[in-house]
């Protein structure tokens, strides 16, 4: 029988009472002068890569319209689709974190622009993320889990075609429509911005009904093709990576080394991707921009496991776990550090019976 993730359950005020709730995460020893300079944000760099974005995406939905309804439009929707799909993932996420440009108001476009294409409001999303950094796969307390153990195999593998998230995205735009939050969502998201959630979600509908009727009116799905349905076709490289992150790893541990997993990519998915690959060096110093990120690795690899090879590598790594979760929900990766590293904490011990 599944556990209990939600965060309105027991579970929450189990990891409260157990101290497992807003944890001293462990850092490696590093000079704070260093990572202090790797946190200067440029809004150079992040225009510059916020600019190549939009325009791939304009250039291929162009050439997609003029061979539509042509089968030799598709591969021109296909990469519209990643880039709307997969790659607003990755820009909600930095933008949410307000890194990526030195400008604020630079950050919050894009983060907006690139929350309504991945579907998740901008204010739930950000109060749920502050909460998935401070409280990092703790049972009952993060609300960005995404996946229970044992695992559902099913809902895994349709997230790659997006079906479920979108159908719980709109149900979710719905309720915030009718001035509601979840029971989840009203544990993290403040009282005094409710009344934007709900506003948000009233603007939204109206941009999707527009685009439905002017789908009508034309007699077909093009204006859906180019907002709404990517988030479908698109969403597959999205869940790739991010699949990537935390699954397989421990739960309730205080050292990111054992939650978090960095992966080595191809510079295309880095870029789709916004280096987040390096997600247990995001996840130790949140404010260093995602353009640095690879400095920051070289910077602290002494202190960290190391990182997955590549993608596939990755995955012929976590894919056994996640079927040994199904007779085993414990079974999990204990990555092994380097000699000389920072030692993990006493709770690794408790991991090791369950090794794999």
């Amino acid at each position: 029988m599944p556990k209990d993730y939600s965060l309105s359950g027991p579970a929450g005020q189990s990891a409260v009472e157990r101290g497992l709730a807003n944890p001293s995460w462990f850092r490696p020893k590093v000079d704070p002068q260093e990572v202090r300079a790797l946190m200067v944000k440029s809004d150079a760099i992040a225009l510059r890569d916020a600019v190549l974005w939009f325009g791939l995406m304009a250039v291929f939905a162009g050439i997609a319209i003029v061979l539509w309804p042509s089968w030799w439009s598709l591969p021109f929707w296909l990469a519209y689709g990643v880039l709307y799909g997969s790659g607003s993932d990755a820009r909600w996420h930095e933008c949410g974190h307000m890194t990526a440009f030195k400008t604020p108001w630079m950050n919050n476009v894009v983060y907006h622009i690139a929350s309504f294409m991945i579907m998740r409001n901008p204010v739930v999303w950000r109060a749920s993320h502050v909460r998935h950094h401070t409280d990092s796969i703790v049972v009952g307390r993060d609300p960005e889990i995404v996946a229970m153990r044992p695992p559902d195999l099913v809902n895994i593998a349709l997230k790659f075609i997006g079906l479920n998230e979108v159908i719980s995205s709109v149900g979710r735009i719905f309720l915030h429509a009718s001035g509601r939050l979840s029971a989840d969502e009203a544990t993290y998201v403040r009282d005094a911005d409710r009344a934007k959630v709900y506003l948000i979600a009233r603007i939204w509908i109206a941009i999707y009904a527009a685009t439905i009727a002017c789908a009508f009116w034309l007699g077909s799905i093009l204006p859906l093709m180019l907002i709404g349905l990517p988030r479908l076709y698109g969403a597959w490289h999205h869940v790739m990576t991010g699949l990537l992150q935390h699954l397989g790893l421990a739960e309730n541990v205080s050292d990111h080394r054992l939650n978090t997993r960095t992966v080595l990519m191809n510079p295309l998915s880095r870029f789709i991707y916004l280096n987040m690959n390096y997600h247990v060096e995001h996840h130790m110093f949140t404010m260093v921009p995602y353009y640095r990120l690879p400095q920051l690795h070289a910077l602290i690899r002494h202190d960290l496991p190391a990182p997955e090879p590549s993608i596939m590598s990755a995955y012929r790594r976590l894919v056994p776990v996640l079927f040994k979760q199904l007779r085993n929900e414990k079974a999990v990766i204990v990555p092994e550090l380097p000699e000389g590293a920072a030692p993990y904490r006493d709770e690794v011990e408790s991991l090791r019976p369950f090794t794999v």
